[in-house]
């Protein structure tokens, strides 16, 4: 297993891969993913600036219907705006899968003047960062899985994720994200080391909002500032924290602009074992007949998808059956 403490000396650059159903890219340094990024095609992208209608009140917001029938919220909408009107809007938060109902695009009016664009995708993201981009191709050395995008992946979804000396236990609620720390040893260190993990994690997959951390119990005011102090070493601002109690609990909120690695992949996991499923058919080798095994939940989503499917199997270098 690659472990992110494990390092190296090899310059930071992004990879890339224009996937079936999703762009995936890493940030890889040292040989290992310090930032794992997936995008769904389709969706209001932030930055997006376009006209919408005001169709509803929701409480002090407004749903407003873009011109492509796509929905956001407006906040801070001008008192006695009436219904009806058609206004430009940008929007500055994507949508945020949850349990059961989803939370809706925000908007924001857009500037005077400002004219109908979409928001750049992660491709244009990630080149405007300033990092060396590589593009990954469906045959060859898989840079991505050689990182360790698979564990990654992984962790996103089982929520756990190891550590020097113990490990963490991840849970996106509506809420908040929580870290639940457990381990063995003496608690101060352990409580340190942890939090270095924490906004690893918390950077490696992309988690804004509000962010739990239940540590153990650490005892002294001294201790626990020094538990504070590794999230700020840590962790890149922009961010605001509340100092660590005595229960052990510290709260972290970040800028949220779109959904969190595990949010996305937990949304829906048969789409996701589905998109995972398209790599590896598209990454087929060349040879003989391949005979590829997915749970039947899996298959039944490919085939829902026949243009999905006929693309990765058009990039398979033999021909590939599907089993259960």
């Amino acid at each position: 297993m690659r472990c992110w403490w494990q390092r190296a000396t090899t310059l930071a650059e992004w990879l890339f891969e224009a996937g079936i159903g999703e762009a995936r890219a890493a940030l890889v340094s040292g040989g290992q993913i310090v930032k794992a990024r997936i995008e769904l095609p389709g969706g209001l992208r932030v930055g997006t600036i376009g006209r919408a209608k005001l169709v509803e009140r929701v409480g002090s917001q407004l749903l407003v219907r873009l011109e492509n029938g796509a929905e956001a919220m407006l906040a801070c909408a001008p008192p006695g705006i009436s219904l009806g009107r058609s206004v430009m809007v940008e929007i500055v938060r994507e949508a945020i899968p949850e349990p059961g109902r989803a939370k809706r695009a925000r908007a924001v009016l857009a500037p005077d003047g400002a004219l109908a664009t979409d928001g750049p995708d992660l491709l244009a993201r990630l080149t405007d960062s300033g990092t060396a981009v590589q593009h990954c191709r469906p045959h060859g050395v898989d840079l991505l899985e050689a990182a360790g995008w698979s564990e990654v992946l992984d962790e996103a979804i089982s929520g756990s994720i190891p550590f020097p000396g113990g490990a963490l236990r991840l849970s996106p609620t509506p809420a908040m994200t929580l870290f639940d720390v457990d381990g063995s040893g003496i608690s101060g260190p352990l409580a340190i080391s942890a939090a270095t993990a924490c906004a690893a994690a918390i950077v490696r997959f992309d988690i804004g909002g509000s962010i739990g951390i239940d540590f153990p119990s650490v005892a002294g005011r001294a201790a626990r500032a020094a538990v504070a102090a590794a999230i700020d070493a840590a962790l890149p601002q922009p961010f605001e924290r509340t100092a660590l109690n005595g229960f052990g609990f510290l709260q972290i909120v970040r800028r949220r602009s779109r959904a969190s690695l595990p949010e996305l992949l937990r949304a829906d996991p048969v789409a996701a074992a589905g998109r995972a499923a398209l790599r590896h058919i598209a990454r087929t080798p060349p040879g003989a007949e391949a005979r590829l095994r997915f749970a039947p939940a899996v298959i039944a989503w490919l085939r829902a998808r026949p243009t999905y499917l006929n693309a990765a199997l058009a990039l398979a270098g033999a021909p590939v059956t599907l089993e259960d």
